[in-house]
């Protein structure tokens, strides 16, 4: 699960890392009164999207009176913003922040993120912050700095001391960034968050060091005790068949191929998904039923399928463990009669009753394609589909 900006510097916040002063906004109107509220002479109008790179695609604007302010907010408010991260189509915009203009004498990068290869927490940083980051980790990776933190033990002030030093960090200011690089790696932990990221990390003119970003992903499996975070969620920024599948507990992904994928479990989804490539077509979706599904369960997921308008065939492929293959074929008849389903469906079953599920599909008068390998399964949908 991801969130706004706003949001995130408010989580920082709580956790006693310094951040400017913003105030989120929803109309041109909203976004005049924020900016006489917070006073000054200098803002920041900025779009409010789950994505990075905002300010390239024109989504960050400076204005220097409240009349700048107006336009800002009038030509960003409602905007398909693109940028590397929303794909082409872009993503609208619903929501903005205001906020104080920042005195910037140097943009640095710092994130925690769960680093799988050690089992550990990794925190990086990076002299180099800003809207290039990419291209530092790409071009030049030795600026970046990483330690790697034990969750048994916590971050110590010498990993601290190393990432700030490290950046450059002038000495004056170094003990304000040790301060911040513990408290986002509290943070972090806290909020079972999967990703930690505040970029830029800016030293003011005053020598201050202060977060002018935030960037959050959680860990849905443990958002079930982080109420105040989910009550952060933005629906508009998610896929609606995405969220529709969560509430079946379907784990499903959109993705821009014409052939529709039903599977259980995680792997052998990935596995007829490259499958599929390897025949010469491209998969609509991941969509893993579980090792749980139920007749209700699939025949969801087939109307989930079915929304989409480029799927013009479906690939079942179920190994029967805990899953029966016959309770498989059972939603699957379901499914296909209740949606009216007019498009090519193949289905190959292996496992636990698989005999047994093979007879209701072919004693269904459906016009069900079978298959007994994944190769063949894969041959047979992507030729029906042609």
């Amino acid at each position: 699960m991801k969130i706004h900006e706003y949001q995130g510097k408010e989580i920082l916040r709580k956790f006693g890392v310094a951040t400017p002063r913003g105030i989120p906004c929803f109309s041109v109107d909203e976004a005049v009164k924020a900016a006489e509220t917070l006073g000054g002479k200098v803002w920041v109008v900025k779009a409010q999207i789950h994505a990075g790179g905002r300010g390239k695609g024109g989504g960050v604007k400076l204005a220097r009176s409240l009349d700048e302010v107006r336009q800002h907010a009038s030509g960003i408010l409602g905007m398909q913003l693109k940028t590397h991260q929303t794909g082409p189509e872009g993503q609208k915009v619903r929501r903005l922040l205001i906020e104080d203009g920042a005195d910037i004498k140097k943009e640095y990068y710092v994130a925690c993120l769960t680093d799988r290869a050690t089992q550990k927490v990794a925190m990086m940083a990076s002299s180099e912050g800003g809207m290039d980051i990419e291209e530092v980790a790409h071009k030049t990776p030795e600026k970046i700095i990483k330690v790697f933190i034990d969750p048994l033990v916590g971050i110590s002030d010498a990993q601290a001391l190393e990432l700030a030093k490290g950046i450059g960090v002038p000495e004056t200011s170094i003990p304000q960034a040790v301060d911040t690089f513990k408290k986002l790696y509290t943070c972090y932990m806290e909020t079972d968050a999967s990703l930690a990221e505040i970029n830029p990390l800016i030293l003011e003119g005053n020598g201050n060091i202060k977060a002018l970003d935030a960037k959050f992903n959680f860990d849905s499996n443990a958002l079930y005790r982080q109420p105040e975070i989910v009550a952060c969620r933005d629906l508009d920024e998610e896929d609606p068949d995405e969220i529709e599948a969560s509430k079946f507990d379907l784990a499903y992904i959109s993705l821009d191929g014409n052939i529709g994928c039903l599977v259980n479990g995680a792997g052998l989804a990935m596995a007829t998904m490259d499958t599929i490539k390897l025949f010469g077509a491209e998969p609509a979706n991941f969509l893993d039923v579980g090792g749980g599904a139920t007749t209700e369960k699939v025949t969801e997921a087939f109307k989930i399928m079915l929304r989409n308008p480029k799927v013009k065939g479906i690939l079942v492929n179920i190994f029967g463990g805990i899953m029966k293959c016959d309770t498989i074929a059972t939603g699957v008849v379901t499914a296909a009669k209740e949606t009216h389903l007019s498009v090519p469906l193949v289905v190959r079953m292996k496992g636990t009753n698989e005999d047994l599920g093979k007879k209701i599909l072919a004693e269904s008068g459906l016009p069900i394609i079978a298959a007994d390998t994944m190769a063949e399964a894969a041959t047979k949908i992507v030729a029906a589909v042609k």
